[in-house]
């Protein structure tokens, strides 16, 4: 579990760790025995996560190392067989695959961003990271993936046959439909220097977000629309957006908006029910989560019509071209000035948010460890 480990140690889960601990949180209502496994990360993990049915278990090396020691010479995981001796099934569910010896090994990839855009990572070590990337995954048993377009992309890309593949659709916190107290809401708003009624993006600023061209899309709006209704970006800063901080800081400058790059939970649900609506065309997604997020808060939702995302919102979003800042910035006037659409929206979108749950992620993933370890 190791991007959920890193995120502990951080105190900020997100993405592939919110997979692994609502998973794990849903597993540990089954009778299943769980052992969790970490690659070197035993000391700073001690007391810090609450699964109860869970015992822990460390591999001495950290994953980089030993998945190189494993390429290099075809070997298990160093340290893997005598304290993984007694597992019947490992899950890997982030893109941390070990190679074992006799153990079936299940691994969930998300997407396969990392070979189809390479330019959006690191160029430190980027050709043998996703080669390796490629070469764990084909040793899985069978692959997790999260939609059928994240499937299709496995199918082309690391050549592993379509039955080896299993999607199992992510779910939605119920938290996020939980209705906020009005007064909560205005504490909330108070704090942060906002009034009801904005536009809202929510994930981790990065390139393939496209944080960019929704504060280009805000700056078209007419400047009456600006003001009334804000920009407010919440995401940390991540890897190649160096160049987008003055944008970010200047939303406040111009009292067009603002960035807030460390929102607590509960604040994300009191933001998210204040807002008018949420912005989100990704450039590429493996599923787009905050989609289904946004539709369970009661937002009419602006998302890419690309890659997983139509899948997800169905017909619940206004989906746009998200490499075409007029055309986001159109849909945007279009919920800002029609109240009826933008209801018609909301409606739907907590309809469809009904569906995708994580007891039933879970349920499939059960299906799949019993398909596999017979």
């Amino acid at each position: 579990m190791t991007a959920l480990s890193k995120g502990i140690v951080s105190d900020h889960v997100d993405g592939i760790g919110v997979y692994t601990r609502s998973l794990l949180e849903e597993l540990d209502k089954q009778d299943l025995e769980t052992t969790l496994v970490n690659f070197g990360r035993c000391k700073t993990l001690a007391g810090r996560h609450h699964f109860s049915n869970h015992s822990n278990l460390c591999l001495p090396l950290p994953y980089p190392a030993a998945a190189a020691f494993s390429i290099l010479t075809s070997s298990p995981f160093p340290g893997s067989i005598k304290p993984l001796s007694k597992i019947d099934l490992f899950h890997a569910p982030d893109h941390y695959i070990p190679r074992l010896r006799g153990i079936p090994v299940i691994a969930t990839v998300m997407d396969v961003i990392p070979i189809v855009r390479p330019e959006w990572g690191s160029k430190r070590l980027r050709a043998a990271k996703n080669a390796a990337f490629r070469l764990m995954a084909r040793s899985a048993q069978q692959i997790i993936t999260i939609s059928e377009y994240s499937k299709a992309d496995i199918v082309h890309y690391f050549g592993i046959p379509a039955e080896r593949i299993s999607v199992t659709r992510l779910g939605v916190n119920p938290a996020y439909g939980q209705p906020v107290a009005p007064e909560i809401r205005q504490a909330v708003l108070r704090r942060y220097g906002l009034e009801a009624g904005f536009f809202i993006f929510v994930g981790t600023i990065q390139p393939r977000k496209n944080v960019a061209r929704v504060i280009e899309a805000h700056r078209m709006l007419p400047a009456g629309l600006q003001k009334a209704n804000p920009l407010v970006i919440v995401g940390r800063n991540g890897w190649g957006s160096d160049e987008l901080l003055p944008e970010l800081l200047a939303l406040q400058t111009r009292r067009c908006g603002r960035w807030l790059d460390n929102v607590t939970d509960d604040d994300l649900y009191a933001l998210l029910q204040s807002a008018r609506a949420l912005v989100y065309p990704s450039l590429y997604e493996g599923f787009g989560l905050p989609v289904l997020e946004g539709f369970a808060a009661g937002l009419p939702v602006i998302a890419s019509n690309t890659t997983s995302i139509p899948e997800v919102a169905g017909d619940a979003a206004l989906l746009v071209d998200p490499e075409h800042s007029a055309e986001i910035a159109g849909a945007m006037q279009r919920l800002a000035e029609d109240d009826v659409l933008a209801a018609g929206l909301a409606e739907r979108g907590r309809a469809r948010a009904k569906n995708f749950t994580w007891a039933e992620c879970a349920q499939q993933t059960l299906a799949v460890y019993r398909n596999v370890a017979g």
